[in-house]
């Protein structure tokens, strides 16, 4: 009796075997399809115009900056919304923007010597590209 035990034990294994070599092929297969077909769907996005690009990055800076304007229209002091309003302002090549604000956070906030250093930086790149 303990043989037809030992015989269900050694078939229910060799299920479970299966099973698992099954599951293992159908999930490298989907992990393989998927990742193809994510390659196939990017090649035509690689060979857009850069200009396109370039338009979609400034009108995304221009709205973050707008929210970060909201934020500091409810709280003028908000020292991370003034961050992040003077980075987008310096990306979007809005030096004066960009000056007036570090100027405020350097006020606010006259222990922070990398305040008063990217507002240096931010002045000498005006003077370099003004004409």
């Amino acid at each position: 009796m303990s043989s037809s035990g030992d015989d269900y034990i050694i078939s229910r294994q060799k299920k479970i075997e299966r099973k698992k070599r099954i599951l293992t092929v159908v999930g490298l297969a989907s992990f393989v399809g998927s990742t193809v077909f994510g390659v196939i769907s990017g090649i035509p996005q690689a060979h857009q115009q850069p200009q396109t690009k370039n338009v979609s990055v400034e009108s995304s800076l221009q709205e973050q900056a707008r929210g970060y304007e909201l934020v500091l229209q409810r709280e003028p002091n908000n020292q991370v919304a003034l961050e992040k309003l003077a980075i987008a302002r310096v990306h979007l090549k809005d030096p004066k923007g960009a000056i007036e604000i570090m100027e405020k956070l350097v006020k606010l906030h006259p222990d922070r010597q990398d305040y008063k250093t990217v507002l240096e930086q931010i002045k000498k790149q005006q003077v370099n590209s003004d004409p």
